[in-house]
């Protein structure tokens, strides 16, 4: 199989949700001698092309979930070779990802960390009902350049206030960047606690990310 048919396989794969022939078309790339970076490269503009999708309206929600957990179960394929060739992903940033404390939901933030992956970023997932405390104690400990937060209830909302407000008594606020989303967040409430930025999916928060750590 030619680089560019593993190519081809591996974006009807990932767009498509199809683990299996995804997996199938990872190994038929190794088995060739395809560089293991060069998939990476192009499963990450797979996965932009799939934010871009779902921005416009091809794709709805369901399907960048099976696109995201596609893409990672792809990545799994090609990390003992890029750990054995010493080969690494251009890194964006470092950031401590959670939802915070007393909400259980993390289907949204987990596509969230599928897609920050794709662009470069090193990830520490904290899970979810995350202390507010522990947002700062791990993005101290992890170095990290942003601290982004979820939550998918309204009664859950203001813990996200609480861990803006923990980082200045500490005098930590201009340390990180903080990033806000889930279902009932929205700008307004963003610029209430004074976060810095606001996602409304995956896609959005992978671009901000980006723009936070370039500025």
């Amino acid at each position: 199989m030619s680089k560019e048919e593993v190519f081809n396989r591996l974006r009807e794969g990932i767009i498509g949700g199809d683990g299996q022939g995804t997996v199938a078309a990872t190994e038929a790339g190794l088995a060739g001698n395809v560089p293991p970076l060069e998939m990476i490269d192009r499963m990450t503009e797979i996965m932009k092309e799939v934010g871009r999708k779902f921005e416009d309206g091809e794709l709805f929600l369901p399907e960048m979930i099976l696109a995201a957990d596609t893409w990672k179960k792809a990545v799994a394929v090609l990390e003992p070779s890029l750990a054995a060739g010493g080969t690494q992903q251009k890194k964006a940033g470092r950031i401590v990802i959670g939802t915070v404390q007393s909400d259980i939901h993390d289907l949204g933030k987990n596509i969230v960390v599928a897609f920050l992956k794709t662009v470069g970023f090193d990830i520490m997932d904290l899970g979810n009902d995350v202390p507010s405390s522990k947002f700062i104690t791990a993005a101290e400990e992890f170095q990290a350049d942003i601290i982004g937060m979820s939550a998918l209830l309204t009664t859950t909302m203001p813990y996200q206030k609480t861990v803006v407000e923990y980082l200045k008594t500490k005098n930590l606020r201009n340390k990180y960047k903080v990033i806000v989303g889930g279902g009932p967040v929205n700008q307004s409430w963003a610029d209430e606690i004074g976060a810095d930025a606001y996602a409304r999916d995956a896609a959005a928060a992978a671009k901000l990310c980006l723009s936070l750590v370039k500025a």
